[in-house]
């Protein structure tokens, strides 16, 4: 396993904490053999020898915008074999107008429900809800999830649009509430995983915070997927 190559890409909206989130998984991948490469911006992902030599692009990059050559050069990439991997906005909410970009990832954040109003102090907290994430069948077997039990979170609850190209590990239902327009439940996926050509892609949706990305479960489950998604020698 040495000798490889991780690009962490981060920025865009502070709120998901990049800097931070992404520096609690440097030390792991330097200890399975990458040597990590940090950049600021996106437009790397327009560097095609660059790419061409990334073995797994780590992704917090919430929001934001991405060029025709950046998202071009990302696309090309994982095609070709390189790794893409990431959790909540960092990886499920970038780039909103770009449409090349949400066919890649295959899944893309709608909202995230609220509390009840009467409850909610008027910060980020009014989207933390107790939900759970469950692991499908196929997460079960599969090597990110395997051994892993169902698990509580207080944090965001990530409502997504998807594709059936993604093969779901775990989901998250939004019920209904006396609150809220919907009528009947709502299953999101949670984490998954979806083959691009010769590359891997893998999503986690919860990681709102650094606190909730060091739950075991969540850790677990991201450092499991980052390792999955790289390229294999």
């Amino acid at each position: 396993m040495t000798g490889r190559r991780a690009l962490i890409v981060r920025g865009g909206w502070d709120g998901h904490h990049p800097v931070a989130a992404t520096d609690m998984f440097r030390p792991f991948l330097t200890e399975n053999g990458f040597e990590v490469r940090v950049e600021e911006s996106n437009e790397v992902y327009a560097d095609a020898a660059v790419m061409a030599e990334t073995d797994l692009v780590v992704q917090a990059v919430t929001m934001s915008s991405i060029s025709d050559a950046a998202v071009k050069g990302l696309r090309a990439a994982v095609e070709a074999g390189t790794g893409l991997a990431g959790w909540h906005g960092g990886i499920a909410d970038s780039y909103r107008g770009s449409s090349d970009y949400l066919q890649l990832v295959g899944g893309q954040f709608a909202t995230h429900p609220g509390r009840h109003p009467d409850e909610r102090p008027g910060d980020e907290r009014d989207n933390y809800l107790d939900h759970t994430i469950e692991i499908t069948d196929l997460g079960r077997r599969h090597e990110i999830t395997a051994g892993v039990d169902d698990f509580v979170l207080h944090t965001e609850q990530y409502w997504v649009l998807h594709d059936d190209l993604i093969d779901v590990l775990a989901t998250t239902t939004h019920p209904t509430q006396d609150y809220h327009p919907w009528h009947r439940p709502i299953v999101s996926p949670a984490v998954w995983t979806r083959l691009w050509g010769a590359g891997r892609v893998f999503v986690a949706t919860p990681g709102h915070t650094p606190e909730v990305l060091a739950d075991p479960h969540v850790r677990t489950i991201v450092e499991r997927g980052l390792l999955w998604a790289a390229r294999t020698p």
